[in-house]
């Protein structure tokens, strides 16, 4: 498939998907980018903000199996993975896949379920495939986590580890509609007379796998690497606020993102505006923060953005 194919198509989905969800269009493109950088998102912000509904809009619009596995403290990685069950006929042992062999699994509230649940994603997030007792089994193309959280309720949650956030590409917060979008919003449920939204099938999921293949093309000067190295260095530098920074899978994180976000602009070549537009959401859940931080009001976002702001744009002609 060609960049001018993938821009096209990406913008088809993209107004597919604003039928369901208005006003949020930053968010809107910067899931699909990492759609496309064959990566795993997570949404972390307040309940009913439709974080639940862009998940199921994008799989549909994708032309995408699609999976919801609501997160409870009592669920366990066999509920997600699948378990072997006696066969009475075959007197043998028959595997039941679970709902993670789908193309899009929504993980809801992903940080409801103990660790040891939270860690059965962890295989199939990074090598995509399932191993259970001794065998492997692979997992099917296209294949994107969107978990989501709550980040102010913390009764009965366990948090993610640093090396499970890692494993996600962007960590995205939705944020409150403007005034005028939440009337828009009103006036859409009144006009369809129903709940849900109809979402039509833009693409397939081969196509969806050849979109993020032709991602691969899109070309990067030594300009830019060196920008992105840069930026993913300055956050292991700055001491002041951050105890740890990004690691070189932020690095490749910054590099598939910038891609992505270049093909979806119709460009066969990364420009730095491309690296700005997704370096706080690919890099911002990579960094630990210094503790005497963590009673202020200064977050990991804020912290990249200042980072962003510091370190010297590369000239681009």
């Amino acid at each position: 498939m060609k960049l001018e194919e993938v821009s096209l198509k990406s913008k088809a989905v993209l107004e597919e998907v604003k039928k369901a969800i208005v006003g949020k269009d930053e968010v809107l493109k910067l899931i699909l980018t990492t759609v496309l950088a064959n990566g795993h998102v997570l949404l972390e912000d307040l309940p009913g903000l439709a974080k639940t509904l862009m998940a199921r809009s994008f799989a549909a619009a994708l032309g995408a199996g699609f999976r919801r596995v609501q997160f409870t403290p009592d669920l366990l990685p066999g509920d997600i993975l699948g378990v072997s069950v006696f066969n009475q006929k075959t007197l043998e042992f028959e595997f039941r896949k679970g709902p993670i062999f789908t193309n899009v699994l929504l993980a809801d509230e992903i940080n409801r379920a103990p660790p040891k649940t939270q860690s059965a994603l962890l295989e199939a997030m990074q090598e995509r495939q399932v191993t259970v007792e001794g065998r492997t089994y692979p997992l099917e193309k296209p294949f994107i986590v969107v978990a989501t959280q709550n980040p102010i309720e913390q009764e009965g949650t366990y948090p993610l580890p640093e090396a499970q956030l890692d494993r996600f590409l962007v960590r995205l917060r939705v944020g409150y509609p403007g005034k005028m979008d939440e009337i828009e919003i009103l006036r859409r449920r009144m006009a369809r007379k129903k709940e849900d939204v109809d979402i039509r099938p833009v693409l397939t999921a081969e196509e969806v796998v050849e979109m993020q293949r032709a991602v691969e093309d899109v070309y990067v000067s030594d300009a830019i690497l060196e920008y992105i190295t840069d930026i993913v260095i300055a956050t292991r530098e700055n001491r002041k606020e951050i105890e740890v920074g990004a690691s070189p899978r932020g690095s490749l994180a910054l590099l598939r993102l910038s891609r992505a976000y270049a093909a979806i602009q119709g460009r066969d070549y990364v420009i730095p505006d491309d690296v700005k537009a997704v370096a706080v959401p690919a890099l911002s859940h990579r960094l630990i923060l210094r503790r005497e931080l963590w009673y202020t009001k200064v977050g990991q976002e804020s912290v990249m953005e200042k980072i962003l702001e510091r370190v010297p744009v590369p000239k681009f002609e």
